[in-house]
């Protein structure tokens, strides 16, 4: 897969990662309802796995109750398990069906502007790893988000210090998420993230003049 360079731009649509299981907690459900909705009334697009269960579902749903604007992108052999039949995915306003998992992670890539990291599982760390992975490798420049509800990313942020500690994750100013505690903060801290590195590539453009 050839990923192209992809520079910073406004913050037009964010790719959620999530759960496709509720959790035993009901704050995961809540997060995902929350950053929805806070989405589509800030006019970002929502980019996901097309699940409509657990974490992914709960986060379209704030979307669309909200009137935002949702892509799911789903493999073809997940749509039974994630959205029951492919009628279950006629209430999104765009689905992409790919053939496999790669093909999935690049279209997701590929219209996303920032990246989230919700709860959830095996899946949902590989993800955000690999986004992790091709910021390090120069490859994008997009906000990346540990969405830390109730703590959740915790250990898996101790893994990235003590990984850092050992002198394994080079180039570091390259991998630096964001940890946000409250769903309700998360989009406010990509925006102003996004607005930041705009300001940052202006200051340069014109010393670059001088």
């Amino acid at each position: 897969m050839r990923l192209p360079n992809a520079p910073m731009s406004t913050i037009r649509s964010i790719c959620v990662y999530c759960g496709s299981s509720p959790g035993n907690s009901p704050v995961y459900l809540e997060a995902g309802h929350t950053l929805g909705r806070a989405m589509a009334e800030a006019g970002i697009s929502l980019v996901y796995g097309g699940g409509l269960k657990g974490i992914m579902g709960a986060v379209a749903k704030g979307t669309i109750e909200a009137g935002g604007t949702v892509t799911g992108i789903i493999p073809r052999f997940l749509i039974r398990k994630e959205a029951g039949d492919a009628t279950g995915l006629e209430h999104l306003n765009e689905v992409i069906i790919t053939e496999d998992m790669h093909e999935r992670k690049h279209a997701m890539f590929e219209r996303s502007d920032a990246f989230v990291a919700l709860p959830g599982g095996i899946g949902t760390v590989e993800e955000i790893v690999e986004i992790m992975t091709w910021a390090q490798l120069g490859r994008h420049e997009k906000p990346m988000v540990f969405g830390n509800v109730a703590g959740f990313w915790n250990p898996m942020l101790t893994l990235i210090d003590h990984m850092k500690g050992e002198g394994f994750i080079h180039s570091q100013h390259l991998v630096r998420p964001l940890v946000i505690d409250e769903a309700a903060d998360i989009v406010p801290a990509i925006v102003e993230a996004a607005k930041r590195h705009i300001d940052m590539d202006g200051d340069q453009a014109i010393i670059e003049r001088l």
